[in-house]
């Protein structure tokens, strides 16, 4: 699969020379693919309020942009017009499974597979993205018009972030297959050549200001200066409203205290990747199995991650949508194995504690029984 999805080139050379580097078009990344979902499918998502979706549309220059739950007219307007469906992986296994074909990047980058329907003419308008994008083509044609431009001034007042002046320097028309990498701010302009859907495979790259007050806050839960601010020496000061240079001198001793480590860095990053997103919820089964029941079962039938689940690892140290786990040392493989395949053939070299916890994400809709 990865001498077609990177056109011949190993995960090591995509690395090396294109990966946050430059744009890379594949013809026939995935031979023969037109798509997870048929329209029908996509326009039924569109409807639905637990999805999110935007419908986007542009007339003499002005766009308008419409959040779902959408509307069955407006999947039915005439003229150029687009609909786009976020996480559909969460919601098709197909999805899901395309998603996790770009495992040679690490999990903890993956974002999500979102899919744009257009028909003939629709676009998002010039745009660039913060982070890196695989666009493959199912059904229909998208011409391509990407540049590497300085120039970011965006349209004021548009619902969109359109580029006042794109200067496209590459020009490529993708069939069903075909595929388009490109590295974060990368303008690029999509329009589709008759009826057509791109799936885009995103990935997470937060700003340095959004890792910064998330690990603050993070660490905010875990701080414990003892004692209270105390000023035994103080003295009249002249003006009475006056922040005094000891006061500040002695807050700062107080800060100065502020410490973390490395595994504090790891367990930040642990809970913070994994954290679902605001809209995930999990749904456990409705007549979930007894405990012996469902351990004979997954030791035959094995056992796979739910789509919205996320599992990541570091050091030895797992974390489960935003929270660290308690792993047995002789588990570690095992789990290791879970999180990087996302399924298990069987459970029966896990420890009791391990399947315990096994059984308690059955229940909770973090993980099912698989085949």
């Amino acid at each position: 699969m990865i001498t077609t999805l990177l056109g011949g080139l190993s995960a090591e050379e995509f690395l090396a020379e294109y990966w946050q580097k430059k744009p890379l078009l594949i013809r026939q990344a995935v031979p023969g693919f037109t798509g997870v979902a048929t329209r029908d499918e996509l326009f039924q998502l569109a409807r639905d309020e637990d999805v999110e979706s935007r419908h986007v549309s542009c007339k003499n220059g002005s766009w308008s942009v419409t959040r779902g739950p959408q509307k069955a007219a407006d999947l039915r307007r005439k003229g150029p017009w687009t609909v786009l469906i976020q996480g559909l992986n969460l919601f098709c296994p197909d999805g899901d499974e395309l998603l996790h074909r770009f495992h040679f990047i690490p999990q903890a980058r993956l974002d999500d597979l979102m899919v744009s329907y257009a028909t003939d003419g629709g676009g998002v308008g010039p745009h660039f993205d913060n982070y890196d994008v695989f666009l493959l083509q199912g059904i229909g044609q998208r011409r391509w018009q990407i540049s590497n431009q300085e120039d970011r001034n965006l349209v004021e007042g548009a619902p969109l972030k359109i580029l006042q002046n794109f200067q496209p320097v590459y020009d490529w028309v993708l069939e069903s297959g075909d595929m388009l990498y490109l590295p974060p701010h990368w303008a690029h302009n999509g329009i589709a050549i008759g009826e057509c859907t791109t799936y885009s495979i995103g990935f997470r790259s937060p700003t340095n200001q959004e890792l910064a007050q998330e690990f603050l806050g993070f660490m905010q839960e875990r701080l414990q200066l003892d004692g209270i601010y105390a000023d035994p020496e103080l003295q009249i000061q002249q003006n009475s409203a006056q922040i005094s240079e000891t006061m500040v001198d002695k807050v700062c001793a107080t800060l100065a205290q502020i410490r973390w480590s490395r595994d504090d860095v790891r367990q930040f990053l642990g809970a913070y990747l994994t954290e679902p997103k605001p809209h995930i919820f999990f749904d456990g089964p409705d007549e979930p199995l007894e405990h012996e029941e469902f351990c004979a079962e997954a030791e035959t039938r094995g056992f796979r991650l739910d789509a919205r689940t996320l599992l990541l690892f570091s050091d030895g140290q797992f974390f489960l949508n935003g929270e660290a786990l308690c792993v047995e040392a002789a588990d570690v493989p095992t789990l290791m194995l879970l999180a990087d395949q996302r399924r298990l053939d069987s459970t029966r070299d896990l420890s009791e504690d391990s399947q315990a916890q096994l059984y308690d994400w059955y229940c909770n809709g973090f993980g099912d029984l698989d085949q």
